[in-house]
């Protein structure tokens, strides 16, 4: 459990704006001053995951909300404890971690299963058995992406509810009764906040839904086609809303009677907390996972390498939706808890930029941590972690610091991607989240993609987009541009090494990378299973 007051201003009037942040591994529930960044408290809380088998993931659907309401109701003890008043809070915004998938009875409220998390790996075959059914045998993973944007991938809400038609009995016979409700994160906690069984909304915003792979990316609204294709009723599917309006109202707690206005997925409340409100504009968030957003405008950009195509924000529902292009990376700081847990390298993640300082270079060793695939720009789910370069001079230190460079390759990647699929070559990139206080790292970053990166000067942006969001429906004069605070300096980062260097180590990053692919469907690999199986 954290706790913190980040406010300096000892004038504790509001008003305020709240904004829950559900992400993978915690809750919080913050409290900005409304229409800046100045954070006045926040209370937060981590959020177990239940790993059943190696690569499932679950977390429990009553835990998550009872954990986000001990949240609320913590930063508002705070909030009184400083002086300040809970009915200064205006309103709150959602932003939650995506892709996440929730099923439950509508007749009772409670789950039918747990949560399956976003980076859950179960669905493998279920995107084996879908590919099956794509017309002339073409197995084209990128079938749908006319109608939703998105490839055929286990990561998605679609394919996560169809594995729990197929595998949950209890999920088919609501389904088919018409008694299931389906809800990513966010209109799972819309729903339990708003009243649940008595009267709870069942709703969702464009972002989220732009994650299921059953949102038409045109029209934004469920898709017929996209449905019948997953064989899903559209009986359990929320309504979807715009990222900014009334959504509904707080039923109980502290904050009974405060309206919820905004409602965004994590990436894209990053975007917005970013200020990359205009087209060409890129952020990085680094967390469990690195996400790369790059706005284009109102236009749609069909990715021809890799990545994925997304609605980045639409602020009310007469505002024009904003489009995205995003690459993804599934594993960023959750390597450093793979050094930590697995294999016992590093005692704790404060420990990284000094071990990783300690040295000047990696001493040519390179890091794949494709523990459960690789997503963007690769999209193979059969790829496996690969260390390379190993040798008598290696030690922890090159490790840990090639595991901070795996993150920046990755980027770099996504941004060779961006590049190719806009035509218009990044100047600057704005980055924020958890791993962005490692000022080595965001070193390396610059080095290794050769442009300025801007850190934020609050590493959790995903928390402040949802809140301008929430402050922009009741405030509509309210501008999202203009300067969150007095000063509105960024540190800046620019690269230090030279053009040859760098492309000469992304050049061994690629190599490392084609010794990680398809390791899961090698001959050598089924070989193994099947002397195993004998044994």
């Amino acid at each position: 459990m954290e706790t913190g007051n980040e406010s300096a201003d000892v004038n504790m009037s509001g008003p305020f704006i709240g904004a829950i942040d559900e992400g993978t591994t915690s809750a919080r529930f913050m409290i900005f001053r409304a229409g800046t960044d100045d954070i006045v408290c926040y209370h937060q809380i981590e959020v177990p995951s239940i790993f059943v088998k190696e690569g499932w993931c679950e977390q429990d659907p009553r835990v998550i909300t009872n954990t986000v309401s001990e949240c609320i109701e913590g930063a508002c003890k705070k909030l009184v404890a400083l002086g300040g008043k809970v009915k200064d809070i205006l309103a709150i915004g959602i932003t939650n971690q995506r892709e996440s998938t929730l099923i439950w009875d509508k007749n009772t409220g409670e789950a039918l299963a747990n949560a399956i998390i976003w980076l859950d790996n179960r669905t493998t075959s279920t995107v084996e058995d879908l590919l099956e059914t794509i017309p002339n045998n073409a197995r084209n993973i990128n079938y749908l992406r006319p109608l939703c944007g998105l490839p055929l991938s286990p990561y998605f809400s679609g394919v996560k509810l169809r594995w729990l038609r197929d595998n949950v009995a209890t999920v088919k016979r609501a389904m088919d009764a018409g008694d299931a409700m389906f809800g990513t994160i966010d209109t799972w906690l819309m729903y339990n906040l708003t009243g649940g069984v008595n009267g709870g909304v069942h709703k969702t915003d464009v972002t989220n839904a732009s994650r299921t792979m059953l949102m038409n990316i045109e029209t934004l609204q469920w898709d017929g086609n996209l449905l019948k294709f997953f064989g899903l009723p559209r009986s359990i599917l929320p309504e979807i809303c715009s990222s900014a309006e009334h959504f509904g109202v707080i039923a109980a707690g502290s904050l009974k009677g405060i309206p919820i206005t905004a409602d965004l997925g994590d990436q894209q409340a990053a975007l917005v907390g970013q200020q990359c409100l205009s087209k060409g504009q890129a952020k990085a968030t680094y967390g469990t996972g690195c996400f790369l957003l790059y706005n284009t405008g109102p236009s749609i950009v069909h990715s021809q390498h890799g990545l994925l195509t997304t609605v980045g924000y639409q602020l009310g529902r007469k505002a024009s939706p904003y489009y995205a292009l995003e690459g993804s990376v599934s594993i960023a700081g959750a390597a450093f808890n793979w050094l930590r847990d697995n294999i016992g390298l590093i005692q704790n993640t404060g420990q990284i930029e000094t071990m990783a300082s300690m040295v000047d270079n990696s001493l040519d060793v390179y890091f794949v941590p494709a523990f459960n695939g690789l997503y963007a720009p690769y999209w193979n789910q059969d790829a496996r972690g690969v260390l390379c370069g190993l040798s008598e001079e290696t030690t922890s230190e090159h490790i840990v610091r090639a595991t901070l460079e795996a993150v920046c390759f990755q980027v770099r990647d996504i941004l060779d991607s961006m590049h190719k699929d806009c035509k218009i070559p990044l100047a600057k990139l704005m980055v924020d989240g958890g791993m962005t206080v490692n000022n080595l790292f965001l070193q390396l970053q610059s080095d290794l993609v050769g442009i300025h990166v801007l850190r934020a000067k609050i590493a959790e942006t995903t928390a402040l987009g949802a809140a301008m969001a929430a402050y922009k429906t009741i405030a509509p004069q309210y501008n999202m541009e203009g300067p969150l605070s007095k000063s509105d300096e960024r540190d800046v980062v620019k690269p230090k090494i030279n053009s040859t260097e760098r492309n000469l180590r992304y050049q061994k990053w690629k190599m490392a990378i084609e010794r990680s692919l398809n390791w899961e469907t090698s001959s050598l690999a089924q070989g193994e299973r099947e002397s195993f199986d004998g044994v």
